[in-house]
Parts: C-alpha cells; structure tokens; sequence
C-alpha cells in the first residue's frame, strides 16, 4: 500500500478505551455568533470549537482518531480563487498545526453547499481514550 497522500494515517486501532467522543460536524460559529470570512480562520475556530468539546470529556486532540472533514466546493467558490488544492492546503496545514504530528484517520470530502452559507468548512472527529 501507497505511503498517505498527507500527515494522516490509513487506519487507527483503538483498544480498551473507556471513553469516546463522536462530534457531530463542527462548524466554524465563534461563541458571539460570528463567522469569519477567511477559510484560514475559520478552520482556527473549528479546531477550536473541537478542542472545547474535547476538553468538556477530558480528553485532547491527541486523542482524536478519525477525521472528516467536509469542503465546500462550489461556482462561488471558484470564483473567489479558482484553485481547490490551495483551499485544501489551508484547511489540511491547520489540521497538522493543531495535532502537532498526532496521526488520525483522516478524510476531505468537497460539498456543494453546508447548512449556512457563510459556512466554507466544517469538521466531525473521534477521539477515544
């Protein structure tokens, strides 16, 4: 089997945790309500939003092991910069930032549209302990 494509890992195991947390997909919604408009920056809120829920069971990125994280792709969205690898980029390196080497099954899907459209990105993971 090829080596993955970026820093994540084909497959997790996980045995005898005796927590989980399942998130639903985490949008980037600050705790006022706003949304930034930078994918950069709204990929910080969702990892942020993450690490809250996280921390609400006790447990830390480092305990994440599945990923998925949902894209919006769309004609807007290739209007504003033509280029989905450079989207991806930005969503892909503050993943890697905010794991610091920690490896996790890891999935991007491209969507059409989310729930909101001020909503460019949103993430759900596992994380197990």
């Amino acid at each position: 089997m090829a080596k993955p494509a970026a820093a994540y890992a084909h497959g997790i195991e996980v045995s005898g945790a005796e927590s989980w947390v399942f998130t639903s997909g985490v949008v980037p919604t600050r705790a006022d309500g706003t949304v930034p408009s930078d994918l950069g920056e709204q990929a910080a809120v969702v990892w942020a939003n993450i690490s809250a829920i996280l921390a609400e069971a006790q447990l830390s990125v480092r305990d994440i092991v599945s990923i998925t994280t949902y894209v919006v792709e769309n004609a807007e969205e290739r209007e504003k910069d033509g280029n989905l690898s450079a989207r991806l980029a930005v969503v892909m390196a503050a993943r890697d930032a905010v794991l610091q080497g920690n490896l996790a099954a890891s999935t991007f899907v491209t969507v059409p549209a989310l729930a909101r459209s001020e909503w460019r990105m949103e993430i759900s993971v596992v994380a197990a302990r």
